[in-house]
């Protein structure tokens, strides 16, 4: 069993922003061909009240291909961690062997479920954006997740110039200013408090928040916006219904009470959801924007991606001789 810890990710991910987001849209078109596995992902919640927000969340998955890989991502979401000074989200990939189901890696999740998703969210908006590319974005919620998205953004747009930060904690945003400095040098970022005033300025939005329910419209928004709804749960199912709808995955992004989910259960249907980004990476599948409808781009976070970068790891670490090395984990 290879054990890599958070310091061994990080060296290994560390300044391999394209290749990352290669790896997500390569993994996106094996999953929009049917050459991956995923089952719904499991949520564990608890009964007591003091953990109302609190969640673990499994997500097993297999991507086939050249280069298959099987497994499951553990992560637990405490959105309480952040007023206590530690980050909201923990996780652990393990890495199965497909020759005999043994597994062979035990990988610290946190920072590879960031970059996935930052990277996914990345290429969406260069896949969303290319006929006209944003040269600023306006990122709502300032922690960890919208700190990736930025320098997966800078990575991918070479246009952007200046990121606004909005965040329900005026100061958290002045603060987030300066870690933003640090992961994308190239653009200036700044802290706004007239978020109906942002959104009409900003074509490309990030929505990274721990909101539980729906509590923002896009009636703001100027022409040709595009949003990336990472976390899911922000935008009103009027916004949803009035916005050009790409997902990761429809049946895994609609359920547990997402805004796409109070979407399809207040017309009844899915017909809201234009196309997945697999599609249209593919090819299978065309999208057409209308000026006066923001495109939506809501994703799941589907579990093979975990798997597609965390397998990358192994493989890198293996080559530098990192992590630790647990010969009797399992009996011979």
């Amino acid at each position: 069993m290879l054990i890599l810890r958070r310091a061994d990710v990080t060296d290994v991910l560390s300044g391999r922003e394209t290749e990352i987001i290669d790896l997500v849209a390569d993994t996106y078109r094996l999953h929009d061909e049917g050459l991956t596995s995923l089952p719904h992902s499991t949520f564990l919640r608890f009964p007591e009240e003091r953990h109302g927000r609190d969640r673990i969340i499994g997500l097993p998955a297999y991507r086939g291909g050249e280069r298959p890989v099987a497994g499951m991502k553990w992560i637990a979401s405490f959105p309480g961690n952040v007023a206590a000074g530690t980050e909201r989200a923990s996780a652990a990939v393990v890495l199965n062997s497909l020759d005999d189901g043994r597994p062979v890696a035990l990988v610290e999740g946190a920072v590879i479920s960031a970059r996935r998703t930052a990277a996914s969210a990345a290429l969406a908006a260069r896949e969303l954006t290319t006929h006209n590319p944003p040269t600023s974005a306006l990122l709502i919620g300032c922690g960890v997740i919208n700190l990736e998205i930025l320098r997966f953004l800078a990575a991918a747009l070479p246009d952007l110039r200046e990121a606004a930060l909005y965040d329900t904690d005026p100061a958290r945003a002045e603060a987030f200013a300066e870690r933003c400095a640090e992961v994308a040098p190239a653009v200036k970022a700044h802290a706004v408090t007239d978020l109906a005033g942002a959104l009409g300025e900003h074509r490309l939005v990030s929505l990274a928040t721990t909101a539980a329910t729906p509590h923002l419209d896009l009636s703001a928004c100027g022409p040709d916006t595009t949003v990336l709804h990472v976390s899911l749960r922000d935008l009103t199912v009027e916004s949803i219904l009035g916005a050009v709808n790409v997902v990761d995955d429809a049946d895994h992004v609609c359920r547990e009470r997402t805004s796409l989910d109070l979407a399809q259960q207040a017309v009844g249907n899915r017909d809201f959801v234009a196309a997945s980004i697999g599609a249209l990476l593919r090819g299978t599948a065309g999208l057409r924007r209308e000026a006066h409808r923001p495109v939506v781009y809501s994703p799941f976070g589907l579990g093979v991606l975990d798997l597609a970068l965390a397998e990358f790891v192994r493989e890198k670490a293996e080559l530098l001789g990192l992590g630790v090395r647990v010969e009797d984990f399992l009996p011979a």
